[in-house]
């Protein structure tokens, strides 16, 4: 997670960076991380702490307003990659896990849907973080 190679940037700065997932099945799945090394978010100082989930809060908004979810998934792990990072999954009544969680037991095949384009989804970001750190990709 410490370095951005073959990531889908959407949106970055010297902070961090607003990934979005290549998942067939989740369509919109990004995955803001933070540039510098860090396994928790308690190492953070408490700023840095809110500068991390304004871009969470900004990612959330731009996935409701581009996508329309039934629901927004949050969650940060880091079990296997102990680096501070965190999902933001748009979730549909009809796909694949709903309403369990994306990581766990399909419950059907789940419907077929689109990511928003990324200059949109770039485009929401600049909105609400910021256009001095557009996407620099």
């Amino acid at each position: 997670m410490c370095n951005a190679s073959g990531e889908d940037v959407v949106w970055q700065d010297d902070f961090c960076r607003i990934v979005r997932v290549a998942d067939a099945d989740y369509p919109g799945f990004c995955r803001v991380i933070l540039n510098r090394h860090v396994s928790e978010m308690t190492e953070l100082d408490p700023s840095h702490r809110d500068r991390l989930m304004k871009a969470v809060f900004a990612t959330e908004s731009a996935l409701r307003e581009l996508m329309s979810p039934d629901k927004i998934n949050l969650a940060s792990f880091g079990n296997v990659v102990p680096h501070v990072h965190w999902h933001v999954v748009p979730r549909f009544g009809d796909d694949r896990h709903f309403p369990n969680p994306v990581w766990g037991e399909s419950r059907r095949q789940g419907a077929s849907r689109q990511p928003p384009a990324l200059q949109d989804l770039s485009t929401h970001l600049v909105g609400s973080l910021g256009p001095a750190a557009a996407n620099q990709t």
